[in-house]
C-alpha cells in the first residue's frame, strides 16, 4: 500500500540555505519550513531558509557584481564553464535524482531524463555563445556605417515550479547566461532541493560568484522579484494567475521584459487511420510524471469508427500503470509516482470528485494508500461540454475522452480553449497532418509522437499558456 516505502533521508545532506554571492548564506528572514516526503509523509527538514524581500535585495547587489565579472569572461570562457557544469550535473546525477525521489517520489525513468536534459541544455546554449553576432549595414551615399550589437540585459530573474525544478531551471539559466547576463532564481517552495544542491556545482563549475544565485520563499520574495527596479527581466513557469500578478508588477515597477508559460490543456487527436497501438501508448504520456507537466495531452479527440478500441486500449494502460502506485522512487523498477505535494493532491482530487459528477468515470477515481501523495491514474468518457475536468489544467493523471465525426469538428473542439501550448496528431495521412496542424491554435505541434519539446525549437505558446503565434511541427 501507499506510504509503506521506507526512505533513508541521510545518504545525502539536505540544503536548506540560500545560495548568493558564490557561497551558501543564511537568510535575513528568520522564517523556517519544513518539507514532507510524498512517499510516505514522512519530514525531511523543518529548516527550509524563507527568502524575503530583504535576501532578494542582497542576491541582487550579488548579481550586479556577477554579471560585471561575467563581462570579463571571453566568449571562449563562458563556454567552457558552462559544458564543465553540465559534466558536473552528469557527475552528480545520483544526488541529484536523489534530491527528488525521497522529496516528492520522482520515478527513476523522468528523473534521468531531466537530469540528461538539463545537462544537454547547458552545452547546447554554451556552444552557440559564438553565434551572437551583430550586424553591420553597407555604407550609405553619405560614406557613414550602421553597425547594430546585441547586449544582455543584465540581471535577470527566473521562477521555477514544483514539476520539473532542474529543466525548468536550465531552460532559464543556460540561455540567460550563455547571452552574458547574471542571474536571480526563486526556486519552488515545494521542490527546492535539487536546484539548491545544483548551486554548489557553479562554484565548481568556475563561474564567478554572484552569476547564479538561488533561494527559495513564498509570495512576497515572488513580488519583490517581479517589482525590483534593478531586474530587468523575468521568466515564469507557473499558473496563470500568478502570471499576471508578476506582469502586474513589473508594469508598475520598471516595465522589465516578461516571459510567461502558464500550463497547458493539450489535445491529443487520433484519427481514424492512425496506428492505435502506437497512438495509445503516446496518449498515456498523460501519466508521466503522474499528470504533472505543462505539455501533456490530457484531452483526448478520438474518431468515432476507432473510438472502442482506443477507449479499451487506454484504460488497459491506465490499470496497469495503476499497479505501479506506493513503490519505492529509489527502484530502478518503478513506473509511476505519487503526486508531488500535498496540496497538489488535494487539487487533484477534488477535480475528479467533480468529475465524476460531469462525465461518466472509466477507470480509476480514487486516492491510493494510507500515506503519501498517491492518486489512481483515471480516465472520463462522455463529459459534459463544462466539464472542469475537460476545461481546465488538472495536473494530475487524469484523462478525459471525447469522440468525433469529422475532422472540422475535432479541430473545433481541440481550438475550444483558453490553453495553445501543445497538441498531438495521429493520422497516416500526410496531407491530413500539413492541414489540420496549420489550423491548430498551438505553440508546439507534434505528429505521431507523444514530445513536442526540443531544445532547438522556441518553447512557447497561445492564448493562456504564453505568447507565441508560429506553431512547430515534428
Amino acid at each position: 500500500m501507499g506510504g509503506t516505502v521506507t526512505l533513508d533521508f541521510t545518504k545525502y545532506p539536505i540544503p536548506t540555505q540560500a545560495f548568493i554571492g558564490g557561497r551558501y548564506v543564511d537568510c535575513k528572514n528568520t522564517e523556517k519550513h519544513e518539507l514532507r516526503s510524498s512517499v510516505n509523509d514522512e519530514i525531511l527538514t523543518t529548516d527550509l531558509q524563507w527568502a524575503s524581500a530583504e535576501d532578494v535585495d542582497t542576491a541582487v547587489a550579488a548579481a550586479e557584481s556577477g554579471f560585471a565579472a561575467w563581462a570579463k569572461v571571453s566568449n571562449t570562457q563562458k563556454r567552457d564553464i558552462m559544458v564543465k557544469f553540465s559534466s558536473l550535473i552528469r557527475e552528480n546525477a545520483p544526488q541529484l535524482t536523489w534530491l527528488e525521489a525521497v522529496l516528492v517520489g520522482k520515478d527513476p525513468r523522468i528523473g534521468n531524463f531531466g537530469i540528461n536534459e538539463v545537462a544537454e541544455l547547458f552545452i547546447y546554449y554554451g556552444n552557440i555563445i559564438h553565434q551572437f553576432h551583430g550586424q553591420v549595414q553597407t555604407p550609405h551615399d553619405d560614406g557613414s556605417l550602421e553597425y547594430v550589437i546585441r547586449q544582455p540585459f543584465g540581471v535577470v530573474a527566473g521562477i521555477t515550479p514544483f514539476n520539473e525544478p532542474l529543466l525548468t531551471f536550465a531552460m532559464k539559466v543556460a540561455p540567460a547566461i550563455a547571452a552574458g547576463n547574471a542571474i536571480v532564481l526563486k526556486a519552488s517552495e515545494q521542490n527546492p532541493l535539487s536546484t539548491l544542491f545544483l548551486a554548489s556545482l557553479t562554484k565548481e563549475a568556475g563561474f564567478p560568484d554572484g552569476v547564479i544565485n538561488i533561494f527559495t520563499g513564498g509570495a512576497e520574495a515572488g513580488s519583490a522579484l517581479a517589482s525590483h527596479m534593478k531586474i530587468r527581466m523575468v521568466r515564469l513557469h507557473g499558473k496563470h494567475w500568478v502570471g499576471k500578478l508578476v506582469q502586474e508588477a513589473a508594469a508598475r515597477s520598471n516595465l522589465k521584459k516578461v516571459t510567461l508559460e502558464l500550463g497547458g490543456k493539450s489535445p491529443v487527436i487520433v484519427f481514424q487511420d492512425a496506428d492505435l497501438e502506437k497512438a495509445s501508448k503516446m496518449a498515456a504520456a498523460f501519466l508521466a510524471l503522474n499528470g504533472q507537466g505543462c505539455l501533456l495531452g490530457t484531452r483526448l479527440y478520438v474518431h468515432e469508427d476507432v473510438a472502442p478500441e482506443m477507449i479499451a486500449r487506454m484504460k488497459g494502460i491506465a490499470e496497469y500503470m495503476g499497479t505501479g502506485l506506493g513503490s519505492n522512487p529509489l527502484d530502478p523498477s518503478t513506473i509511476t509516482s505519487p503526486l508531488y505535494n500535498h496540496r497538489q493532491r488535494d487539487v487533484v482530487m477534488k477535480f475528479i470528485e467533480e468529475g465524476k459528477s460531469e462525465a461518466t468515470l472509466l477507470t480509476g477515481g480514487s486516492s491510493f494508500g494510507e500515506k503519501g501523495c498517491y492518486v489512481q491514474p483515471t480516465i472520463f468518457i462522455n463529459p459534459s461540454k463544462s466539464a472542469k475536468v475537460l476545461n481546465e489544467e488538472v495536473f494530475g493523471p487524469v484523462l478525459t475522452i471525447v469522440t468525433f465525426k469529422d475532422e472540422q469538428e475535432a479541430l473545433d473542439m481541440a481550438n475550444d480553449t483558453e490553453y495553445g501550448l501543445a497538441a498531438y496528431v495521429h493520422t497516416k495521412d500526410l496531407g491530413r497532418a500539413l492541414r489540420f496542424t496549420k489550423d491548430l491554435q498551438a505553440g508546439m505541434v507534434s505528429v505521431n509522437s507523444a514530445m513536442a519539446y526540443d531544445r532547438t525549437r522556441p518553447f512557447g505558446g497561445w492564448k493562456r499558456s504564453c505568447p507565441s503565434k508560429f506553431p512547430s511541427l515534428k
